[in-house]
Formats: C-alpha cells, sequence, structure tokens
C-alpha cells in the first residue's frame, strides 16, 4: 500500500470485522484511503472510508454537518473534501488493515491509481484520525467496527506471517 493512496477492501475484510464483534454493515464496492502507516507494523495502516457527496440526500449532509461542527471528538466523525468528486470521509469507521486485505486500487479518471495529494485535505484528515485513534486508545472498540481487536488481530496474523 501507498500512503494516501485509495484502494477496496476484500469481503474477506468486512467478514473479518463482523467475526471479532464489529459491526460493518456497508456491503457496498466503497473506497477507503489509506492514510497513516502504523507506528506498531510498517506493513499495517489506518484507513479510511470515502463515500460521493452527492450519494447523500439534504438529511445526511445536515446530520454530516452537525457532526462536524461539535466542539468535541464528534466533530473528527466526518470530513467533506474532494478526491475525483466532492467526498465525505467517515473517519469515525476508521480500520487497520493489510496488503492482505486489498482487493484493488480506486484508480482516478487517468486510469490510474488515485492518491491524496492536496496537503491541507491529508492533514485535516490525519488530524482528525489521529483524535479518533488517541479516543480509541483511550476507550478500546468505542467504535463499533470494534478498532482494538481488528488491529490485535492483524498485528497478531502479521507477527506470525514474518516469523515463519
Amino acid at each position: 500500500m501507498i500512503q494516501n493512496g485509495m484502494y477496496y477492501m476484500t469481503d474477506e475484510y468486512k467478514d473479518l470485522v463482523c467475526s471479532l464483534g464489529g459491526e460493518w454493515n456497508d456491503r457496498k464496492k466503497r473506497p477507503i484511503v489509506c492514510l497513516l502507516q502504523s507506528t506498531e507494523n510498517p506493513d499495517l495502516y489506518w484507513a479510511i472510508p470515502v463515500g460521493k457527496v452527492n450519494h447523500r440526500d439534504d438529511e445526511a449532509l445536515k446530520r454530516i454537518n452537525m457532526y462536524m461542527n461539535y466542539k468535541d471528538i464528534r466533530s473528527c466523525y466526518y470530513h467533506i473534501g474532494r478526491t475525483t468528486n466532492k467526498s465525505i470521509f467517515f473517519i469515525s469507521d476508521a480500520v487497520p488493515i493489510t496488503n492482505k486485505y486489498i482487493l484493488e486500487e480506486h484508480l482516478g479518471s487517468d486510469k490510474c491509481h488515485y492518491i491524496l495529494k492536496n496537503p491541507k485535505l491529508i492533514s485535516i484528515l490525519e488530524t482528525k484520525l489521529k483524535r479518533i485513534l488517541s479516543w480509541e486508545s483511550a476507550n478500546p472498540n468505542s467504535f463499533r467496527q470494534h478498532i482494538t481487536d481488528i488491529k490485535n488481530y492483524l498485528l497478531n496474523e502479521l507477527n506470525k506471517t514474518n516469523s515463519v
């Protein structure tokens, strides 16, 4: 994986989340952006699901904007920015992921792997993601996908692979 690269995850990964007690209700083929490389293992990345703004009705956008204007951790749940189009970053649905669970690259209009390049957008996303991960560190599995359980499972999986 490339930092700031966009990818699609496998169905096997979505099943893994559920098998570990987390929720992954979204069965759409939704891109993720692999935003940060883990400090615990260089083969583990922190990824954020991305959706299109124009797929949301007014009520959904109103709710997202309400969250972004809170003065607490909830302000980090979402961000609206531009990828190949106006996009919603679902930061509170962040997950750790490894190459094993990457299905394919997300392509831009030029049919090449799409990589976020806007430094302001990347900075905002990284800041919000770090706040979510800090919250998760202090409150394990407080988000519906069970971030801590997934991370521990993947780290164990990577350690087994590297020790063979």
